[in-house]
C-alpha cells in the first residue's frame, strides 16, 4: 500500500510546484505540461507489459527493482539543472512507478480472497484517495518550506527518504506470491511494440493539451495511427492467441462482464475527479490570489473521509455490491454541482472554507467508489491474471486522467481568454471553474450510467440463476 501511495502521489503533488519549476528552470507552457505528463504517459507505457511479467515471475522482485528505480529517479529530479534534464527525469520515474504498481493489486488478488479480498482493496482504495487528495497539500507544503526557488526540490526529495524505508519494509515483509521457476518469460514483442505505439498516439494529444493559444492542431492528427494500430493490434492479439502464444492483452477479458464494466467506470472516474483537484487549486490560486498552501489544504478533508469510506466500503461490498458504487457515484456528483455554486454565490472570503466542506462530503463519496469498483471489477478474474488484469485497469485510469484533464484545463482557458476586458477578474474565474468543471459532472454522470447498466445486468442474471 505504501508503494501506492509514493506512486499516485507523485501525479498530483507536482502540479502545485510548476510555477516553482517555471520560476527556477524557465521553460513554456509545453515544457511544463511534459514534466506532469511524461510522469503520466510512461506510467501507463509500463503498466500492462510489466503487469504481465509480474503474473508470469516474481512480482516481489518486481516491486522492489520498481521502488529502487522510483527513488533514484526521485532524487535525480531534485538535482535536475535545467527542465529537460527534468523533463527526462520524470518519464524514468514514471517507467519505475509503472513496474511496481501492477504488483501491488496482483499481491492483493492472489493472497486475499473472498471477504477479506474486498478488505484489501478497502485499504487500498483509502490509500489512493489520501494520495490523490493529499498531494497538493503536501506539494503546497513542501513550497512553502523549500521557498519559490528550491520548493520544487523538496517535492522530489521527500520522496527519497520515503522510497528507502519502503524497501527496506519491503524487503522484510513482503511475502513471494510467484518465485521464478525458470519458466520462459512470454512477452509477446509485436503485440507489446503495437501496444506501446497505440498508448503514446492515444495519450500524447491529450497530454499536451494545456488550453494555451500556443498548442498546436496537429496534435490530434496522431489519433488517426491511433485508431489504426488499435485494430492491428486486437488483430495481432487474436491471431497470437491462436497459435497458442500468450497474448500481451487476452481478449478474452473483453468478454467479462463485471471486469468491462468496472474498468470503463474507473476510466470515467479518473477522468473526473483528478480534474475537481486541479481545477479547484487553479481556480482558488488563480482566481482567488490564495497561496498553494492553502488551496492544498482544501483537499484534507476529501483525503481524510474517502480514506475511511474506503475501508468502510470494502467491507461492504460483498454485502451491497454495485448499489454501494452507485450511491458514491451520486454523492460526489452532488458534490461537484455544490462547488460551481460555491464558486458563485459564496462570498469570497468563505468560500475556501465552504470549498472544503464540500470536498469533504464528496471524499464519502469517492471512497464508496474506488475500493468497491476494484474488488467487483477483479471479483471474476484468475488470481494467476490479478496482475494483467488490474494493470489495464490502471492504464484505463492514465488514460482517462489524460483526457479529462485536457478537456477541462481547454474549457477552463478558454473561457478566460474569451472574457471581455471589462469582465471582473472573479466573475472571469468564476465562471471557467464553472465551465471546466461541467466537463467532470459530464463524465460522473457517464460513470454513473454505466454502473446503473452494470447493476441491471447484475439482477437479471441473478433472476435467471434463480428461475
Amino acid at each position: 500500500m505504501s508503494v501506492s501511495a509514493l506512486t499516485i502521489m507523485d501525479i498530483s503533488k507536482v502540479n502545485v510546484g510548476l510555477a516553482s519549476i517555471e520560476e527556477a528552470l524557465g521553460g513554456g507552457s509545453t515544457e511544463l505540461q511534459l514534466v506532469v505528463s511524461g510522469y503520466i504517459l510512461a506510467f501507463g507505457l509500463a503498466l500492462v507489459p510489466f503487469g504481465r511479467i509480474g503474473d508470469q515471475r516474481s512480482r516481489r522482485t518486481l516491486m522492489i527493482v520498481g521502488l529502487i528505480g522510483f527513488t533514484l529517479a526521485s532524487a535525480l529530479c531534485a538535482l535536475a539543472p535545467n527542465i529537460w534534464v527534468l523533463v527526462i527525469a520524470r518519464f524514468l520515474q514514471g517507467v519505475a512507478a509503472g513496474v511496481q504498481m501492477p504488483q501491488v493489486m496482483g499481491t492483493i488478488q492472489q493472497i486475499f480472497t473472498g471477504r477479506e479480498r474486498g478488505m484489501a482493496f478497502g485499504l487500498f482504495g483509502a490509500i489512493i484517495g489520501l494520495s490523490t487528495a493529499f498531494g497538493p497539500t503536501l506539494g503546497g507544503l513542501m513550497i512553502a518550506l523549500g521557498g519559490p526557488e528550491d520548493g520544487w526540490r523538496w517535492i522530489f526529495w521527500l520522496n527519497v527518504p520515503l522510497g528507502i524505508a519502503v524497501i527496506a519494509v519491503l524487503w522484510k515483509v513482503l511475502p513471494e506470491v510467484r518465485r521464478p521457476d525458470g519458466a520462459k518469460i512470454s512477452l509477446d514483442p509485436v503485440g507489446l511494440v503495437l501496444f506501446a505505439v497505440a498508448v503514446a498516439t492515444l495519450m500524447f494529444p491529450f497530454l499536451l493539451t494545456t488550453g494555451s493559444p500556443d498548442d498546436s492542431p496537429q496534435r490530434w492528427w496522431l489519433l488517426v495511427p491511433f485508431a489504426i494500430v488499435i485494430v492491428g493490434f486486437v488483430m495481432w492479439e487474436n491471431h497470437y492467441a491462436s497459435r497458442g502464444g500468450a497474448p500481451l492483452v487476452p481478449m478474452g477479458l473483453f468478454k467479462i462482464g463485471s471486469w468491462r464494466n468496472g474498468t470503463m467506470l474507473q476510466a470515467l472516474y479518473f477522468a473526473a475527479m483528478p480534474c475537481v483537484f486541479l481545477l479547484t487549486a487553479l481556480y482558488l490560486q488563480q482566481g482567488l490570489g490564495l497561496s498553494a498552501l492553502v488551496a492544498g489544504a482544501v483537499t484534507i478533508g476529501f483525503a481524510l473521509l474517502s480514506a475511511y469510506s474506503s475501508w468502510v466500503s470494502g467491507k461492504l461490498v460483498a454485502r451491497f455490491g454495485r448499489s454501494l458504487v452507485i450511491f458514491g457515484l451520486a454523492l460526489v456528483l452532488v458534490s461537484v454541482i455544490a462547488l460551481i455554486a460555491a464558486a458563485h454565490y459564496v462570498p469570497q472570503a468563505a468560500t475556501p472554507w465552504v470549498m472544503a466542506g464540500i470536498m469533504a462530503v464528496g471524499g464519502l463519496g469517492g471512497g464508496c467508489v474506488i475500493s468497491p469498483n476494484q474488488t467487483l471489477t477483479l471479483a471474476e478474474i484468475p488470481p494467476s491474471e490479478g496482475g494483467l488484469a488490474g494493470s489495464v485497469g490502471q492504464l484505463g485510469q492514465r488514460v482517462g486522467n489524460a483526457i479529462g484533464a485536457a478537456i477541462s484545463l481547454s474549457l477552463f482557458y478558454a473561457t478566460i481568454s474569451r472574457a471581455g476586458s471589462g469582465a471582473s477578474h472573479t466573475d472571469v474565474y468564476n465562471d471557467a471553474y464553472a465551465i471546466g468543471l461541467l466537463a467532470v459532472v459530464l463524465f460522473l454522470a457517464a460513470s454513473l450510467a454505466v454502473a446503473f447498466a452494470d447493476l441491471g445486468k447484475r439482477r437479471r442474471l441473478a433472476r435467471t440463476e434463480a428461475a
